[in-house]
């Protein structure tokens, strides 16, 4: 069974399954793609993401709606059969439920630029919730560069 879609609807399924776009613990290297993501790919490759910002959370970043805004990362894109059991379990790490005003994310489809500067790409994005973009925005730590990555390193 398909998961629920929060813009309505059932998620897709098949050959229209949306890839993933992260930019934090489940890139390649970091710990949770070690535990969600390894062997369950079809595809990792470097990407963008315009219209966000990054803010630095509790050793995790939080991608925040912002216009002129770019995050880095990479488009992950599930190996056939993999992809229903792999979203729910990215839902409930990231704890996204649809509908509920406590989920410290939402999951958003929205379009990634892969490394090629040209090609598009449609994804899902776990993006701040409304609540927690607030608070970030009024007193959270920007990361720049919108390369998690580099402000660990920093």
């Amino acid at each position: 069974m398909n998961p629920v879609n929060p813009f309505g609807g059932r998620e897709p399924s098949g050959e229209g399954e949306l890839p993933f776009f992260v930019y934090g613990t489940l890139r390649p290297g970091e710990h949770n793609h070690d535990l969600f993501l390894r062997g369950r790919t079809r595809s990792e490759e470097p990407g963008r993401m315009r219209g966000l910002v990054l803010y630095a959370g509790p050793g995790y970043p939080y991608a925040v709606d912002e216009p002129g805004g770019a995050v880095r990362g990479e488009i992950v894109t599930a190996r056939p059969g993999a992809y229903e059991e792999l979203l729910a379990e990215l839902d409930e790490l990231e704890e996204y439920v649809p509908g509920d005003a406590t989920s410290l994310y939402e999951r958003v489809a929205r379009d990634a630029v892969r490394a090629d500067g040209v090609t598009v790409v449609r994804t899902w994005v776990y993006v701040a919730a409304p609540a927690v973009a607030a608070r970030l925005r009024s007193g959270g730590e920007l990361i720049e560069d919108g390369d998690w990555r580099g402000q660990r390193a920093s």
